[in-house]
């Protein structure tokens, strides 16, 4: 973390400012022989005045060294912020040893009220910092009103009538006694410290009696001088030692560093011994004379970590002899000799001792570790032949990766031994080692691969409490008669002698939790009943067929990669999620699980039709929530009845043919590359959309889902049977279900009275009968009849009085009398959209829905064959009146054209007329109040020649490809896009005489 203060200073004239240090001074000398931070009442006299002149006289000698001195400290702290704090600190530059040039004493800083000060606090590497300086800051506001006679100067801000001085000075070992004279300080022997650092703070409150100068640093004489002048109060600040104590706690070396670089306070302050507790010098570059240094100015130093650096023996042997309260030692990278381990025993607190690939002794004779306090010793990747320890206190003991070949122990009270990868101990020094440790619980002899089943006998009988084995990598070990009944955690990683008969010893540890048997590859089974087994890893083993586990505490397995195995057969009231993807020959799986929520169960292709019986009521798995059974290619039949399965996912089970699902609770099924599926039941689900278009060789089909509210069959083509009761169900789509007959549409609107979208779009089987059913649909707006071999619409008619959107593509059989209705007897009051794409009416019957239909606002005639012209001149076969061409954007207004009393408005808003290939005219005049036209697609029609249209809110005109077009007239203001390409009778000039454009 780095904090970075910034401070702006308004002065006033010189006089005034050498006023204020005048006064500065004598504050100062009248608090000389004082308690720090007691004022008391003064009286102005002739020794006071003579020695204020004094001391103004010294000052102003000393004022442009100090403005110097100011300038390099601000520069220093500037550029040690800045700098890279996370690097390689060199401890000759960085502290907390400075050069001479970084100590200076300053004099009191007068801030004016009407100054800005701003201290920006926070810009560090730990988040933590800048809480810390804000709870500091915002106590220190709080005592703005308490009493000014504190011993320690105090940050306040919130009262007009305050005056504050600050000096920061530190008598620290190379300050210069000069310094400290000028300002008349007196070290405090109050602030405990051991390397002889010393704290001043002064202040002076502006309400006393004792402070005989104004604001502007002259005389008091008067109250009512210090009325006129209330607006220049000066504001003295000072951050205090437990402030600085605080915010530095939550900073490492590095940054610690860095900051005793600001000034001598702040240098004092980071080097209270309580920041230098653990001294770090891991990979740096330190030498014997630095070291030195540090443990004299630091001698209660508890923690030393010298890992990689050189010299490690000096180092070593200075922090044993110098650091008497040394606990924790760290050391490594290079050698210790013999003296080392004699001075060991000295260092009489040490209890934690860390060597990390060193060299011990001379390589030849037996290194002793003596000592009677020692609690954690670690030897790790060390080089030496022979080792011996004595330690009654020692706990832990690790020699992992160390290459010595015998290893005497003594260590009566040592519970944990990690001896992995110590590949040069034999056997029988394991096993001397092991026994003679009576209290241990935790070993690890991994990668000891000389280790054998009697050793582990041995041990057994010795070691009665021992709770953790970790036995991986050891080729000979079988664990035959071997008994360890305390046994919780046992690892067996890539051992060769491990068997389906290790099995029976194994099953003695009946308080085993945590059993790992990774890469066994000559293990086929494994039976055990462990009441407290928890964890079980079975990976990448080649010949493992059967497992067949009983625990009630069984929460995690981890089975993969187990290419032979065929059989699972699990007992647990604590498993609740089960993987076992790519279990190829995967046919039997058991499971008696009554807390079993999610099992994945992907790829397991030989997997047959009897395990629903595993996830149904009564299998063995009565909260199952979800169920995954991807490309299980070998499942034909799935019949679930579960009242707890909310997730079903068959995603690429090509072979199912039936399906049957009794889950009132099931929510979610994912049937995507089930295409073979031709039969399915869904009685009843908690379903809410089902999409059964992806299944096009379906049947028969039966839905019971009181929350359904969409359901897709768009391409079941051989679709005949279907049951849907779906109360809620507000839109069906059987699009292309050839087989539907109306008997099914009847069923299907009697049980669903909510729907509301029906799209019945190629289906031929729907008749007369079906539709008049729909009349049983009181809120159907949407119907599409596209491509059906309707001849009669009047059920259509009678039965949808609230349809909005009625679609009837390509229906060729109807006949010019079928829309009769709509334009003679106004039925379908409610319509707004009809699409005619594609038929076969007449030119008569298109201009009567035309010019009668003035409610639709969106209609289609693409491709009609049998449209010529569409003229709105015309009413009834009739030419009406037209006005006069509209000359100015005035005349075009509602009030100017002529409207027909007898006839409303029209709606409509978009015309689609797309590949009529016989239209030739279109006039669209005034008098045919088309107010609402918003949009016009004339495209594709190769034989439209004229375009005359007068229309106030046309906005998208679309005339691409109309090739034989040669006259265009507009009167549209509105008109925002129009699209003439491939028009190659209209030229640019013949289009803009003819367009009229309106600003």
């Amino acid at each position: 973390m780095k904090i970075w203060c910034f401070s702006c200073f308004i002065f006033g004239k010189e006089e005034e400012e050498e006023e204020d240090n005048k006064a500065m001074k004598e504050g100062i000398s009248e608090n000389e022989g004082e308690t720090e931070g007691n004022f008391g009442n003064n009286e102005e006299d002739t020794e006071a005045t003579a020695l204020r002149d004094l001391r103004q006289e010294r000052y102003g000698q000393e004022s442009m060294r100090w403005t110097d001195e100011m300038n390099r400290a601000m520069q220093r702290a500037r550029s040690g912020f800045g700098g890279d704090g996370g690097g390689a600190t060199n401890w000759g530059e960085m502290g907390p040893v400075f050069e001479e040039e970084g100590q200076f004493v300053a004099p009191p800083l007068v801030l004016r009220r009407s100054a800005f000060c701003t201290s920006w606090l926070g810009r560090g590497e730990n988040s933590g910092s800048s809480s810390a300086v804000a709870e500091a800051a915002g106590s220190c506001n709080e005592g703005c009103d308490r009493d000014a006679h504190n011993k320690r100067a105090r940050v306040n801000s919130c009262s007009n009538d305050c005056h504050y001085a600050a000096v920061m000075a530190s008598g620290a070992g190379n300050s210069t006694p000069s310094a400290d004279r000028h300002l008349g300080l007196r070290q405090s022997s109050s602030t405990p410290s051991n390397n002889d650092i010393f704290y001043h703070n002064f202040m002076w409150n502006n309400n006393s009696d004792d402070n005989p100068f104004d604001s502007n640093g002259a005389r008091d004489d008067g109250d009512d001088s210090i009325t006129s002048k209330s607006e220049d109060l000066e504001v003295r600040m000072d951050l205090t030692d437990d402030l600085l104590h605080m915010v530095f706690s939550f900073l490492d070396h590095v940054n610690l560093c860095q900051a005793a670089k600001v000034c001598r306070q702040w240098r004092a302050a980071t080097s209270h011994e309580d920041f230098w507790r653990c001294l770090n010098f891991e990979n740096r570059n330190i030498s014997v004379e630095q070291f030195e240094d540090m443990s004299r100015r630091y001698p209660n130093a508890t923690e030393v970590n010298i890992y990689g650096a050189p010299a490690i023996h000096l180092l070593v042997m200075e922090a044993l002899f110098s650091l008497r309260n040394l606990e924790t030692l760290t050391v490594g990278k290079g050698l210790l000799g013999d003296p080392f381990f004699v001075a060991l025993g000295d260092c009489i607190m040490l209890k934690s001792l860390n060597v990390n690939d060193a060299t011990l002794g001379s390589g030849i004779q037996e290194i002793p570790i003596s000592h009677d306090r020692l609690c954690h010793l670690q030897l790790t990747k060390c080089r030496v032949m022979r080792i011996s320890v004595r330690c009654p206190q020692l706990e832990t003991l690790s020699l992992k990766r160390s290459n010595m070949a015998q290893a005497v122990l003594n260590c009566p009270l040592l519970h944990l031994l990690d001896i992995g990868s110590c590949h040069k101990l034999t056997d029988a020094a394991i096993r001397s080692a092991a026994i003679s440790c009576p209290q241990l619980e935790s070993i690890d002899m991994s990668n000891c691969s000389c280790v054998s089943d009697e050793t582990l006998r041995e041990i057994a009988l010795t070691c009665a409490n021992l709770h953790i084995l970790n036995a991986s990598y050891c080729p000979n070990i079988s664990l035959e008669s071997v008994r360890l009944p305390m046994l919780t955690v046992l690892k067996l990683h890539s051992c060769e002698g491990i068997t389906s008969a290790s099995m029976s010893a194994i099953a003695y540890s009946y308080m085993l939790e945590v059993l790992e048997l990774d890469n066994c590859s000559l293990l086929t089974s494994v039976s055990l009943d462990l009441p407290r087994l928890q964890n079980i890893r079975l990976v990448h083993c080649r010949k493992f067929a059967d497992l067949n586990l009983q625990s009630i505490m069984l929460s995690s397995i981890m089975l993969s990669n187990c290419p032979a195995l065929h059989r699972i057969n699990i007992t647990s009231n604590s498993l609740q999620k089960l993987a076992l993807q790519k279990q190829e020959n995967l046919t039997t799986l058991a499971l008696q699980c009554q807390y079993l929520q999610e099992v994945d169960l992907t790829d397991c292709e030989s997997l047959t039709n009897s395990i629903c019986e595993v996830f149904s009521d009564g299998g063995g798995c009565p909260m199952l929530k979800s169920l995954v059974l991807d490309n299980c290619e070998t499942l034909t039949a799935v019949r679930f009845h579960s009242t707890s399965l909310v997730s079903l996912s068959l995603v690429g089970c090509r072979a199912i043919t039936a399906l049957d699902l009794a889950c009132p609770s099931l929510e979610l099924v994912c049937l995507d590359g089930c295409d073979h599926l031709e039969e399915a039941s869904f009685c009843p689900v908690a379903l809410r959309s089902l999409n059964l278009g992806i299944c096009p060789k379906l049947k028969i089909l039966s839905i019971e889902a009181p929350s359904m509210v969409s359901l897709e069959l768009k391409g079941c083509g051989v679709l005949s049977e279907a049951s849907i009761n779906c109360p809620l169900l507000t839109s069906l789509d059987a699009s292309f279900c050839s087989q539907l007959k109306d008997d099914c549409l009847s069923a299907t609107t009697a049980s669903c009275p909510l729907i509301g979208s029906l799209i019945l779009m190629s289906c031929p089987s729907v008749g007369s009968d079906g539709l008049l059913s729909l009349q049983r649909l009181p809120h159907l707006s949407v119907l599409d009849l596209s491509y059906t071999f309707l001849m009669n619409l009047q059920p259509v008619f009678d039965s949808c009085l609230q349809l909005k959107v009625l679609k009837l593509q390509a229906c060729k059989y109807l006949t010019d009398t079928s829309l009769e209705p709509l334009y003679k007897d106004g039925a379908l009051p409610a319509l707004q959209e009809l699409d005619l794409s594609y038929g076969t009416l007449c030119q008569f019957a298109i201009e009567e829905l035309l010019a009668c239909c003035r409610h639709l606002t969106h209609l289609s005639l693409n491709g009609c064959v049998n449209m010529h012209d569409l003229n709105w001149g015309c009413s009834g076969g009739q030419l009406s009146e037209l006005p006069g061409k509209i000359s100015s954007p005035a005349s075009f207004s509602h009030e100017n054209i002529p409207v027909p009393i007898e006839q409303p408005n029209r709606l409509l808003q978009n015309l689609n007329c797309v590949g009529c290939p016989n239209i030739r005219k279109v006039v669209i005049p005034a008098v045919a109040l088309c107010l609402h036209l918003s949009s016009l697609n004339l495209s594709l029609s190769a034989n439209l020649k004229e375009v005359d249209v007068v229309c106030f809110n046309l906005c998208f005109l679309n005339l691409s490809n109309c090739c034989s077009l040669e006259i265009l007239k507009l009167e549209c203001p509105r008109l925002t896009s129009l699209f003439l390409q491939v028009c190659a009778f209209l030229t640019i000039n013949e289009f803009l005489d003819s367009v009229v454009v309106w600003g």
